[in-house]
């Protein structure tokens, strides 16, 4: 009789949680709606982790460990009075929808040791280990007392910090974590906030998704076939780091003809293609790809860009099979931008018609699924709103401490189905740097990482388990 394969020892331990209260009351009796969008999103959590290594960046004398947890915490007492979606509770309108009461009853706060250094952790961690500094307990029967949102402090040897925020996806996309982050740490250094948050949307945005129904039809339909099928497939997760240099010298090759080609355009391309060469050859004569782009540039209100909830925008990119293994990559990446830039035009009619229908909130579905999906965050490197009043939040500029940067964010998203996940993130370091998110199906994302045409990018793997 074979032996059971020994349980691999767990290098987080949780200490304690308590719940932080907002500094201010919070005003009771008010609640806030949610969108036919953030009902769309469900069944999906999300996790952000902040990594800050060595004793400057939270903890300035490493003989007490506890000192950047007791230093951070009245800060983020102040802040979560800006946030009252995230100390609320979740509850049923009488209309059977969700929606966000207002309450004193805080966040849930955690509090782990982690028996590494996060430079170790980074180089040898894998996806999985990872979501352990984001530990999350998914929507119970009775919500009235389940904290929507979970805030995790890891505290590593030597110094390290690693800060995660979960949450539902039903309450916030990427951009509005980052936006709580970055208010959070700003508070801290008694700077003023540069993205105060807007809650809520006038009337004619309510009950609205930017999704086209079309598409959202149909990846409902998809969704529940693919359900069964993706609950047996172990998903393995890891993220490539691509440089500037390498970025620019191969972009510079298609640039003269595509000039308006952006890093996102670029990556996606090369991915996209290598996970379809990799996979099991089927029948199938065209593969499709879901891009999730944000899209609160085109709302219609002052400061959009800090709108705290979900303002996503998913399309679909069909390509033939034979295009995707048989074609140059430039090619592709021309696909792929003309897409784009159909998508910008595709969300600026859309919200034109949102003062003259409402859609029906229909029942939640797999968003990130069943085919492979790609988020978009360029936004997140720090560009101006149209206006130029305001900036979407820069994911690395959110500093505890003047001038410590974190040394890398990761982006998760809970429940992913089918196929897989990308998330072209921004990079620590400047120019067309950035880091990418892969979440395929385990044998797949073993493939990938030994794939000469992605080696030949020379991307530097982070917590994939690979030494």
């Amino acid at each position: 009789m074979m032996s059971a394969t020994p349980l691999k020892k767990s290098r987080v331990t949780v200490d304690s949680m308590l719940t932080i209260v907002s500094s201010v009351p919070i005003q009771s009796g008010q609640s806030t709606g949610l969108t036919a969008l953030d009902h769309a999103m469900l069944p999906h959590s999300l996790h952000v982790i902040f990594y800050y290594e060595g004793s400057s960046s939270l903890n300035p004398n490493v003989d007490d460990p506890s000192l950047g947890f007791d230093k951070i915490r009245p800060s983020l007492c102040e802040v979560l009075t800006m946030f009252p979606l995230v100390t609320g509770r979740l509850a049923v309108d009488e209309d059977g929808k969700w929606e966000v009461r207002w309450t004193d009853a805080g966040v849930r706060m955690l509090r782990a040791r982690v028996e590494a250094t996060v430079e170790e952790w980074l180089a040898t961690a894998d996806g999985e280990e990872e979501m352990e500094l984001v530990k999350w307990e998914d929507l119970p029967d009775d919500p009235s007392i389940w904290s929507p949102f979970r805030i995790q402090i890891n505290e590593f040897q030597r110094g390290g910090v690693a800060i995660g925020l979960s949450c539902t996806h039903l309450l916030a996309d990427p951009t509005s974590v980052t936006l709580f982050f970055k208010a959070w740490t700003e508070i801290h250094r008694r700077q003023a906030i540069s993205n105060p948050p807007l809650l809520d949307l006038p009337d004619l945005y309510q009950n609205q998704s930017t999704t086209n129904t079309k598409f959202t039809s149909k990846k409902s339909d998809e969704s529940k076939g693919a359900e069964k099928e993706s609950s047996s497939v172990t998903m393995a997760t890891a993220t490539l780091s691509f440089s500037s240099s390498v970025m620019e010298h191969h972009s510079s090759q298609i640039h003269d003809k595509f000039p308006n080609a952006t890093a996102f355009d670029f990556l996606t391309a090369l991915l996209w293609t290598r996970i379809v060469h990799l996979k099991v050859p089927t029948d199938r004569k065209k593969e499709s790809l879901s891009i999730c782009t944000d899209i609160r540039k085109h709302l219609d209100v002052p400061s959009p860009c800090v709108y705290f909830r979900n303002a996503l925008h998913f399309s679909q990119l069909m390509l033939d099979r034979d295009v995707l293994e048989g074609s140059e990559l430039r090619y592709v990446v021309e696909l792929v931008q003309h897409h784009m830039s159909k998508v910008e035009e595709e969300i600026s009619s859309s919200l034109g018609c949102f003062t003259k229908r409402k859609n029906k909130y229909g029942p939640p579905f797999a968003m990130y699924g069943p085919g492979l999906t790609c988020v978009n965050m360029e936004h997140m490197i720090g560009t101006a709103s149209p206006e130029g009043t305001t900036s979407y939040p820069s994911v690395y500029t959110a500093m505890f401490v003047e001038d410590v940067k974190p040394d890398h964010v990761s982006y998760r998203v809970g429940n992913v189905a089918g196929e897989g996940l990308i998330l072209v993130m921004p990079s620590p370091d400047e120019g067309l740097a950035r880091r990418v998110s892969v979440t395929l199906p385990e044998e797949q994302m073993a493939k990938l990482l030994e794939d000469e045409v992605i080696l030949n990018f020379q991307p530097k793997l982070i917590l994939s388990g690979r030494r």
